[in-house]
C-alpha cells in the first residue's frame, strides 16, 4: 500500500502565509485601536453590521467577528443585507454564507431600484440617490429592532477621497467621521475600518475568498468625480509614499484657529493684548491697503 507523501510547503507559500498573516493583524490592529480611540462599541451593544457584499463590508463583519470572541465586553453581531431589487442580484449568496458562518442576520428588502430608476434622469448616476434611501431603510430597521451601533465598512482612502470630494466640489472641509450622530440623534454609526487601507482590505477580501457581489448591478457608472479623486490620490500615493496617511492623520490633527471659519472659531473676539498694538497701527494698515 502506497503511502500519501505530502511535500513540504515551498518558499513561496511560506512567504504568502507570512503575507496573509500580516495583512490579517493590520487590519485586526487597526480596528481595534478605532473601536478603542472613538469608543465605538460598548457592553451589550447591538451593533448592525451593514453587508453589501462588496470586499469592505464583508471584511468588517469578519474582523470583527474576530475581535468579539476576545473582547473584554459582550456585544452582539448582526449582519443586515439590503436587498434593493436591482437586476440578476444574486439573492442566496449572502444567506447561504451567512447562514454557513453561524451569524444572525436578515435580509431586508425594498424596491428601491426602481425608485431611482423613475426618479433619476437617464444617463445620470444614481449612486447619490440611492444611497439616500438605502441609508433611511437601514435607519428603519435598526430602530424597530434594538440597534444601538451601525457599522459601515468605510475605510481610510474612502475618508480621505470624501474629504478631498467636498473640498474640490463641495467647498467644505468636511469628510466621514468614524463615530457619527444621524441627524435626528436617534443612530450612532460608526466606521471601525477607518485606520485600514483599501489595499490591505482587497488583499485580505482576496485571500479569503469572500463570495463578492458586484457593485454595478443597476448598470450605474462609478461616480466621476470619485473616480477623479482616487486617481489623484493614487498618483499622489506612488510619486510620495505615505501621503495618504498623512492626510488622514492631518483630519485627526484639526487647528481651527488657523483655519478661516468664524463659525467654528472667534476670530471677531480676538484682541491685542493691552500695551502690545501700537498707536495707528489700524490706519497705517487701511491706507497701505488704498495705496
Amino acid at each position: 500500500m502506497n503511502e500519501q507523501v505530502i511535500a513540504p510547503p515551498t518558499r513561496r507559500t511560506e512567504r504568502a502565509r507570512h503575507e496573509q498573516g500580516k495583512v490579517q493583524q493590520r487590519l485586526r490592529r487597526g480596528v481595534g485601536k478605532a473601536i478603542v480611540d472613538y469608543n465605538m462599541i460598548e457592553e451589550g451593544d447591538r451593533v448592525m453590521v451593514c453587508l453589501s457584499g462588496g470586499k469592505d463590508s464583508y471584511t468588517l463583519l469578519d474582523i470583527l467577528l474576530s475581535l468579539q470572541k476576545k473582547a473584554p465586553i459582550d456585544f452582539e453581531l448582526i449582519a443586515v443585507n439590503l436587498d434593493q431589487k436591482q437586476p440578476d442580484f444574486p439573492a442566496a449568496v449572502l444567506p447561504n454564507y451567512l447562514t454557513e458562518l453561524g451569524v444572525p442576520f436578515h435580509i431586508l428588502e425594498q424596491d428601491t431600484y426602481s425608485v431611482v430608476k423613475r426618479v433619476v434622469p437617464a444617463g445620470k448616476t444614481m449612486c447619490g440617490l440611492c444611497s439616500r434611501l438605502r441609508r433611511g431603510s437601514l435607519y428603519t430597521w435598526a430602530a424597530a429592532n434594538g440597534i444601538s451601533k451601525i457599522a459601515l465598512g468605510h475605510h481610510r482612502d474612502d475618508i480621505v477621497e470624501t474629504l478631498f470630494l467636498n473640498m474640490f466640489f463641495g467647498a467644505k472641509l468636511k469628510a466621514m467621521p468614524p463615530k457619527l450622530q444621524s441627524d435626528d440623534g436617534a443612530h450612532i454609526v460608526i466606521r471601525p475600518l477607518a485606520y485600514c487601507r483599501e489595499d490591505d482590505i482587497a488583499r485580505y477580501a482576496e485571500v479569503r475568498g469572500f463570495p463578492i457581489i458586484p457593485c454595478n448591478l443597476c448598470g450605474s457608472q462609478d461616480h466621476l468625480q470619485r473616480v477623479q479623486i482616487k486617481q489623484m490620490l493614487a498618483d499622489w500615493e506612488r510619486q510620495h509614499p505615505g501621503r495618504v496617511e498623512n492626510i488622514f492623520r492631518s483630519i485627526q490633527n484639526v487647528a481651527l484657529s488657523h483655519l478661516a471659519d468664524p463659525a467654528r472659531f472667534d476670530f471677531a473676539g480676538l484682541g491685542a493684548k493691552p500695551g502690545v498694538a501700537r498707536p495707528g497701527v489700524v490706519e497705517w494698515l487701511i491706507e497701505g491697503a488704498s495705496d
